[in-house]
């Protein structure tokens, strides 16, 4: 008798087998849920394990249907058909910010990891907006009319697909090892930063018990100083926090779990150059919402994220400025940043045209704060930012500068000199009045407006 589920596979098949398990998995969850008096009384938990278990199933489904392809000898799958990254007939064909096409879940999954890179060309993306192919799509579903297949419907890319029990099995043997020997922290650690970047399930996994962060960190929590910390096992479990705070549904747990922001700054301060970047890499992506930020900057993270910006290493120099810029995004952080020392540390690697781009973007959001108005005018920003409109071809980072130097002269008068004395000379704000963006035309034309006043009273008197 033919067998009627495709994933029915024969002895050593590994889908089949990974199918039963999955189905045995879900049927004791349905049993449970069944059995309840009361639906109030069903776990919320339970009801979310079924959903995920029946997605990775469904999932399991369409790749054995789309694997069946390959079983026609004479059939080949057109290369440009095939997603670079699962080798597979694509069947949510997406154009990415360098014009590469990627199947949506397998790149949706690449760019959850924490990329920005084209994974053909390398390229940074310069933005994450998915593009649909259209053209390739319907060139594929005629090929699949074409050799008599049928084409599986796109099935979105999810973070908790395919947890089952023996993965819970194995999370919780790593977290016991984690306290146990230094030989089993390390080999523990070690792994949990492999499985944590490797698969978004461990990453979900972590989010299930309030406890299992603090037992990730207990290896570097309990140490009396930071010279009592392995470099080794500190990187490895930074790294591992980094990879959680990933994942969306983390982002609070992590933030709210009071060790860890004091953990990632004394990271910030020692260890090696890798936990250093990590850890400032965490709190930027923690920081994308608005409750961690505000929690992170009244931990006082801002200082020892400007001291390893000031640093200038050049692998954690990017990770600690993405961090303070995201942080500087909420007005109190800003006078932390100030009080903090920010202004002088950046406008020191602006005049180096060390993160230019980056730079010049925190300092136009701390613009905004009188402070930091006034040490840019004390650390001689004016002569700075007229140098760099001068020499770059950047729209955005005219626009930076231009915004800059309007807040510096309305408040420091004394400024206007030096104003005049660029336009005279290069004629730097009447080029950007012509050729700027439009918010960038807007500050040119006000402060050349107001150039024009002061040197006409100034000749009248």
């Amino acid at each position: 008798m033919a067998k009627s589920e495709v994933f029915e596979g024969g002895d050593g098949d590994p889908v089949a087998a990974k199918v039963m398990e999955l189905k045995r998995e879900l049927q004791r969850i349905v049993k449970a849920i069944m059995v309840a008096d009361d639906f109030d009384d069903v776990n919320l938990e339970a009801l979310d394990k079924a959903h995920r278990l029946l997605c990775a199933l469904k999932d399991l489904k369409i790749k054995r249907s789309l694997s069946s392809l390959k079983l026609h000898d004479s059939v080949a799958v057109p290369d440009e058909f095939r997603c670079p990254l699962s080798k597979e007939l694509m069947r949510d064909p997406v154009i990415v910010a360098t014009g590469q096409t990627y199947d949506r879940p397998f790149i949706e999954k690449w760019l959850k990891a924490g990329n920005r890179t084209c994974p053909q060309t390398q390229q940074v993306l310069s933005h994450t907006i998915l593009t649909a192919n259209q053209l390739i799509r319907e060139m594929i579903s005629q090929w699949c009319k074409n050799n008599g297949f049928q084409l599986p419907e796109p099935t979105p890319f999810s973070e908790d697909d395919g947890v089952t029990e023996a993965d819970r099995d194995h999370f919780i043997s790593l977290l016991s090892k984690i306290s146990s020997s230094l030989s089993d922290q390390k080999e523990s650690a070690r792994e949990l930063r492999l499985l944590t970047k490797r698969m978004p399930s461990f990453r979900a996994l972590f989010g299930e018990s309030v406890g299992t962060i603090p037992q990730l960190l207990s290896p570097i929590s309990k140490s009396k100083s930071p010279g009592d910390i392995q470099p080794d096992l500190q990187e490895d479990i930074i790294t591992t926090l980094l990879n959680l705070s990933i994942h969306d549904n983390n982002k609070k747990l992590v933030a709210e779990t009071p060790m860890v922001i004091p953990l990632l700054m004394d990271a910030l301060r020692s260890g090696t150059i890798e936990t250093r970047s990590n850890a400032a890499a965490a709190l930027f992506t923690l920081s994308a919402l608005d409750s961690n930020k505000a929690l992170i900057g009244k931990s006082g993270a801002l200082k020892p994220l400007i001291d390893l910006l000031d640093e200038g290493h050049p692998l954690a120099m990017k990770d600690a400025a993405s961090a303070i810029f995201n942080l500087c995004i909420i007005h109190e952080n800003k006078a932390r940043a100030v009080r903090d020392g920010a202004v002088k540390v950046i406008l020191k690697k602006i005049t180096n045209r060390v993160l230019v781009d980056e730079l010049l973007a925190i300092l136009a959001m701390l613009s905004s704060n009188q402070q930091a108005v006034e040490g840019m005018a004390e650390f001689e920003a004016v002569p700075c930012l007229f140098s760099i409109m001068r020499e770059t071809s950047c729209a955005r980072n005219k626009e930076n500068c231009i915004a800059i130097l309007y807040t510096i002269c309305f408040s420091d008068r004394t400024k206007w000199k030096e104003m005049s004395e660029e336009e005279k000379t290069h004629g730097t704000i009447s080029l950007l009045v012509q050729n700027g963006t439009s918010r960038a035309k807007r500050k040119a034309s006000a402060i050349l407006e107001r150039l024009h006043r002061v040197v006409n009273l100034t000749h009248t008197a």
